[in-house]
């Protein structure tokens, strides 16, 4: 027998405070009949709806909320150990980073992203309940600003396949396809960082590495040293001050035209422990690259040595292991990327992550109205003529989110019992009481 649509069935009300179920919607169709199998499904699985989208982790759970041009966005973060010394001020300084209007190669648009917490820390500590973080919109435009967009599809744009989706236009902005769902992101990355580094001595670094045809050799950061202050030393956030120069010229080549160019991340993860990932369908690579292609603009990602390693044969790509000076087994390449078998080995993982160059351009594009005619767009709006430098921040955050949830699901299964010193490592390495 066909199970009937899903659009025909009619949820039942939660509970009221009398115990029992207030009215219920109107009766289906006479013509719908469930199975019995249906009809007899424990009350708790009645109300479960399946997420839309929205959350990220198993452990640290992550919900973002809220769109460009409404009244605010931010993030919910549930699972957060408690005890963990936390303020807004941890989490506005990469909000900083990531804001519209720094300089001239970022958006105009005029936020401050100031955020408030706003529920599950007591005192300056996280109390272990969910966290809120709201960010408020100041900047907003209005549906004047939108109108064209309103008519027709921003070539590239998420716009059409919104449509085609939800059959509910939301035009101001891009609603939830902005960038400025980031905020939710970096919010919870700013926690998730914090934890890494007082529990394990994680450190997360991302940096621009290529602006359109603008290639920064990979031999010239040294993963080991590279410092954060290097990094934010110039606008294009490149930790190499010449090539930093020749990316800004070529992303004020293209800003000036009303064009855009699309540029690659790099990021590094410095002391990772051993044993993050699990086989087969949640290995490390796998939950990275969900993450990392979840940002808006993202088109590629590749670990170690990527797609360059294709041109190589097993016996130059092998990552030889020896044992160094603390008795510890290490590798003396890292073309891996720190990742083997889909588990972290301590060597540092190295990513790179392609953005495309942002789709809405002041150019005029050939493109469809909503009601199926031909015409042509020139839009407005404040965009980045390339995303990747505002970028840096929200990989970070996404790469923290992932390696947080997976530190809990290592500690959960395979450190509640003494470990194999022969063989593993405990996770703690720095000990900073939380």
């Amino acid at each position: 027998m066909a199970f009937p649509l899903l659009s025909t069935v009619h949820f039942l009300r939660a509970p009221s405070s009398s115990g029992g179920l207030p009215l219920q919607s109107p009766p289906s169709p006479p013509s719908l009949h469930l199975p019995a199998a249906r009809r007899r499904l424990p009350l708790s699985k009645r109300f479960i709806i399946q997420s839309s989208g929205s959350t990220y982790g198993t452990h640290f759970r992550v919900t973002t909320f809220g769109e460009s041009h409404g009244g605010g966005v931010g993030c919910v973060i549930d699972g957060c150990p408690p005890r963990l010394s936390i303020s807004e001020e941890d989490i506005q300084r990469d909000l900083d980073r990531r804001r519209p209007g720094q300089n001239r190669i970022t958006s105009p648009r005029k936020e401050t992203d100031t955020c408030k917490i706003a529920s599950g820390i007591a005192d300056g500590f996280t109390t272990g309940s969910p966290i809120k973080v709201e960010v408020p919109n100041t900047d907003q435009r209005g549906e004047d600003y939108y109108s064209e967009m309103a008519l027709a599809y921003r070539p590239s744009h998420a716009d059409a396949t919104y449509d085609f989706k939800y059959g509910v236009a939301s035009v101001q902005g891009g609603g939830r396809s902005s960038a400025r769902e980031t905020i939710g992101r970096v919010a919870a990355g700013a926690v998730a960082k914090k934890i890494l580094l007082q529990y394990a001595g994680t450190q997360i670094l991302a940096y621009v590495s290529q602006v359109h045809n603008v290639v920064l050799p990979e031999d010239i950061v040294n993963f080991e040293t590279v410092t954060h202050d290097q990094i934010e030393n110039n606008i294009v956030r490149c930790p190499n001050p010449e090539y930093a120069e020749k990316m800004i010229t070529a992303i004020d080549d293209v800003r000036v035209k009303g064009d855009s160019v699309g540029g690659i991340v790099t990021c590094i993860v410095r002391n990772v422990p051993r044993g993050l990932g699990s086989p087969v369908f949640d290995k490390l690579e796998a939950e990275l690259a969900k993450a990392a292609m979840s940002l808006p603009a993202s088109k590629g990602i590749d670990f170690g040595s990527g797609f360059a390693g294709t041109f190589m044969t097993g016996s130059e790509h092998n990552d030889e292991f020896y044992i160094d000076e603390h008795g510890r087994i290490r590798t003396k390449t890292n073309r891996s990327g720190g990742i083997q078998g889909g588990i972290s080995n301590g060597e540092t993982i190295t990513m790179r992550i392609a953005f495309k160059p942002t789709p809405t351009i002041f150019k005029k594009q050939n493109t469809v109205t909503r009601d199926k005619h031909d015409t042509e767009l020139t839009t407005r709006g404040r965009h980045d003529p390339c995303v990747a430098p505002r970028a840096i921040p929200v990989v970070e955050a996404m790469v923290a989110m992932v390696l947080v949830d997976q530190l809990m699901a290592q500690y959960a299964q395979c450190m509640l019992f003494p470990i194999n010193p022969a063989l593993q490592e405990p996770l703690q390495k720095a000990k900073v009481p939380f």
